[in-house]
């Protein structure tokens, strides 16, 4: 869960390229087939290519490759894929993943799109996942008007700057727009343009925890920025953020270019499990929630586990400072 490389000038060419802009992943509860499921959609951006995978743990694993130009003539065309699903005692099911990102919309320079979008699942012609706003394309396509929402558990984003960091996430239905900043030993947290949280002399306050209200809901917000501060850190590295509603989500576990972009990044995380590299205010944010999980267990357990979710929504946020 930390940094650091050196290589030829080809691999360093090679990697700048793959090193992801943004990063995040999400997961839903959801049902497939009157069956409840939780699905994890990973939205990757690298310069070079701009990708989606969709994943149920046991049942399935899908990777949709959006491309990474602004022109719509060189996105992905609408699509549909059939999608077999093994239920118990190896009995299969069939379902149809469809898609469109045509006209996709994103936004700070995010992976996931903000607009102009849709990501379905159908199971007997009925949409029981449904993610977008293009809800009239979609019924032309398969010929149904009734759509189930999921309901977002948690989202784990990586994102990456100098001083400034933006993301957005929504508290009980809203969207809010998060700004965090940290300079001159100063972080301060924004919430759609106004100042929450000022924390001074971070060289001795680099870990902590604050209760913020954002649009009159209660968020637990927890701060990490060990790295930033240590001399080992050498002032780069990530900090960790996390955004906490009542007991919090359910975290995924790290697959495909999350996982490769910890390993990457720190040959020390590159020989541990997931479980070792947890930050330890990962654990606190969890152990002082009333559903007492702990995070490293969250991290490295199957994400169709119990799939409750508490009523909670986390959002936990790795803020990658560049040189």
């Amino acid at each position: 869960m930390v940094q650091g490389c050196f290589s030829n000038p080809d691999r360093d060419s090679n990697s700048s390229t793959q090193m992801p802009q943004n990063l995040t992943t999400c997961i839903y509860q959801t049902q497939l087939c009157n069956s409840p499921v939780q699905l994890t959609l990973t939205w990757s951006k690298t310069l070079l290519s701009h990708s989606l995978i969709i994943s149920s743990s046991r049942h399935f694993s899908i990777t949709i490759s959006l491309y990474a130009s602004t022109f719509s003539l060189f996105r992905t065309r609408p699509a549909s894929k059939s999608i077999h699903l093994i239920h118990h005692r190896r009995r299969y099911q069939k379902v149809k993943l469809h898609y469109d990102f045509t006209c996709a919309q994103f936004t700070h320079n995010s992976a996931e799109p903000d607009s102009g979008f849709y990501i379905a699942i159908s199971c007997d012609s009925r949409v029981e996942f449904f993610l977008g706003d293009l809800r009239d394309e979609l019924a032309r396509r398969v010929g149904s008007t009734g759509f189930l929402r999921p309901t977002l558990l948690s989202k784990r984003e990586h994102v990456f700057g100098r001083r400034s960091y933006t993301t957005r996430a929504h508290f009980s239905g809203t969207k809010h727009e998060i700004g965090i900043e940290c300079a001159g030993g100063v972080l301060k947290v924004n919430v759609d343009g106004e100042t929450k949280i000022v924390v001074k002399r971070l060289s001795w306050k680099f870990r902590g925890n604050e209760r913020i209200t954002v649009g009159g809901v209660e968020v637990d917000f927890y701060w990490d920025v060990f790295n930033w501060v240590s001399v080992n850190g050498g002032g780069h590295g990530h900090g960790v953020f996390v955004f906490q509603v009542g007991d919090g989500g359910v975290w995924p576990e790290m697959v495909g270019p999350e996982k490769r972009l910890m390993r990457k990044t720190s040959p020390v995380v590159g020989s541990m499990s997931p479980a070792a590299s947890c930050s330890s205010v990962l654990q606190w944010a969890e152990e002082s929630s009333d559903g007492g999980r702990s995070s490293c267990s969250s991290c490295t357990r199957s994400s169709s586990g119990s799939a409750e979710g508490g009523g909670g929504f986390t959002l936990l946020l790795y803020a990658w400072r560049g040189n």
